[in-house]
């Protein structure tokens, strides 16, 4: 390679890594965020299933390595540093391996994922107590208030609540009650009585103002609704990993073939 070759390659490598580092940060903050988070329904996930915790503490592994794999980048090729180029890749390579194993292991898993995430929020729903100021339901009148859904495939979910069921008159969980419009932002806690009913002994789910839409529903259509976003960027990430595979190894091969003097020792 000539010398102004190798010095493109190497200032255009300190860019990709400058890129790679803050990559880096947004993937840790993601971890943080799933972790911290109280008000959405990863939330309520991560709080019952182990699976969603390990997965959280994944994304704190890998941003934490690509923050560290994007500061070795640029290092070793602003001052073209062999030994960092190459453990530079060794890393970048050992990241692909694990975003391509953990890739093939959600697709071949995602009926257990399913089943694992409708065990956890009917288990919940079950469980559920309006005298409780549990974290997880809270977070769970959140998911059915702002998303606009009811119980997990249907409001016929919440049958299951033994509290609910032996109220008198019409009750229904708060946060799924239909109001028109968004007047109230707030979110409502427990359990509510609908009024001018209150001489039925019964409480009829037929007769619950609330959305008639499971949660369930809603999720599997952001999902679909994202699909082709969520896969872009996956794909843009292993683009951009094999670029930076490629332009380290340009990178080492010409150092070698240059003057070993002009690698910095230390």
């Amino acid at each position: 390679m000539g010398t102004a070759c190798i010095k493109v390659t190497k200032y255009f490598l300190f860019l990709f890594n400058l890129l790679f580092f803050i990559l880096g940060a947004v993937i840790l903050g993601f971890g943080v965020w799933i972790l911290a988070d109280r008000t959405n329904f990863i939330s309520v996930l991560q709080n019952s299933s182990s699976t969603m915790q390990v997965g959280a503490y994944i994304f704190l592994g890998v941003g934490a390595l690509t923050m560290v794999m994007g500061f070795l980048g640029c290092i070793g090729a602003v001052n073209e540093v062999r030994c960092l180029l190459g453990l530079y890749f060794t890393f970048l390579l050992l990241i692909l391996i694990a975003q391509v194993t953990t890739g093939t292991l959600i697709y071949f898993n995602s009926g257990k994922l399913k089943q694992e995430a409708s065990n956890v929020v009917i288990d919940l729903i079950q469980k559920y107590d309006s005298n409780s100021t549990d974290s997880l339901q809270e977070a769970w009148d959140y998911v059915q208030a702002q998303v606009k859904c009811c119980g997990w495939v249907s409001a016929y979910n919440w049958t299951e609540n033994e509290e609910l069921m032996n109220q008198s008159g019409i009750t229904y969980p708060c946060s799924c009650e239909d109001t028109p419009g968004d007047k109230d932002l707030s979110v409502r806690k427990g359990f509510c009585h609908l009024q001018g009913n209150s001489t039925q002994s019964s409480n009829d789910p037929d007769q619950w103002p609330v959305y008639s839409t499971g949660c369930m529903k809603k999720v599997q259509e952001w999902l679909q609704e994202n699909l082709g976003v969520i896969l872009g960027v996956c794909v843009g990430i292993a683009v951009i990993e094999l670029l930076g595979m490629f332009l380290s190894i340009c990178l080492c091969r010409g150092i070698h073939s240059e003057d070993y003097s002009k690698v910095p020792k230390y």
